[in-house]
């Protein structure tokens, strides 16, 4: 629930004038979701930051992918840590979501991750493994973020030992749960990325991407953490 109209056209015209060659997709609250979708620059995606599982229907207060999809979106971030905390949002619902979204042509950004108490437990890998199993349908077709619940709020970061020894756990989970695409679905890393640290962050192996959080609110950190992504 951060930004606002009149700051739409500045951010957007930072991204325009940077020509990053990075793919970059700005998932901002639905009231202005319309407004960037007319000022960003065809080389920036539009994504949401959730759906309803219904295609339409009395569900005041939610929103359909279809109609995402309709004012410009291609994107959707699905099973947010704050989405499953604050909400109650179960695997199933979140695989639901994920349907409703490939059925609208949106691509389901879908978010997993352990909380502190998980991980401490020796539970992590488990937990996390178990939300891609019961969270991606067979036919899933999108993007997997990994938010280590834990490092946010706590003070405590995340190794590169930790992030890459989880993306491996990912990577084999989605190998084994989706034998077609699960070996080239991309990993994002989405725990406190910053532009002190991008750089080392996305040059970790599986690391395909990051899921920018509270760094994204200013346009020149958004675009210096782009900065930092390996080029291909």
């Amino acid at each position: 629930m951060n930004g606002s109209l009149a700051g739409v056209q500045p951010y957007a015209d930072a991204l325009k004038a940077a020509e990053m060659s990075a793919n970059l997709i700005v998932c901002p609250p639905y009231p202005l979701l319309s407004a960037f979708a007319a000022a960003l620059p065809k080389s920036v995606s539009l994504g949401a930051q959730n759906c309803h599982a219904r295609a339409s229907g009395a569900h005041t207060g939610d929103v359909s992918a279809v109609l995402l999809r309709e004012i410009g979106a291609t994107h959707v971030i699905l099973g947010h840590s704050e989405r499953r905390a604050d909400h109650g949002e179960t695997n199933a619902d979140v695989a639901a979501k994920v349907a409703a979204a490939l059925s609208a042509g949106l691509i389901p950004i879908v978010c997993v991750g352990e909380t502190e108490a998980e991980r401490d437990a020796g539970e992590a890998v488990d937990v996390v493994q178990t939300q891609l199993r019961h969270s991606l349908p067979d036919d899933f077709a999108g993007l997997v973020a990994y938010e280590p619940i834990w490092a946010i709020g706590t003070g405590r970061t995340p190794s590169a030992a930790d992030i890459t020894a989880m993306h491996a756990a990912i990577r084999a989970a989605l190998a084994a749960h989706l034998p077609a695409g699960g070996p080239a679905t991309p990993i994002l890393y989405g725990g406190s990325v910053k532009p002190e640290n991008a750089a080392g962050i996305l040059a970790l192996p599986e690391v395909g991407g990051a899921l920018v959080g509270g760094a994204s609110l200013n346009a020149a950190d958004f675009l210096a953490i782009a900065a930092s992504a390996p080029t291909v």
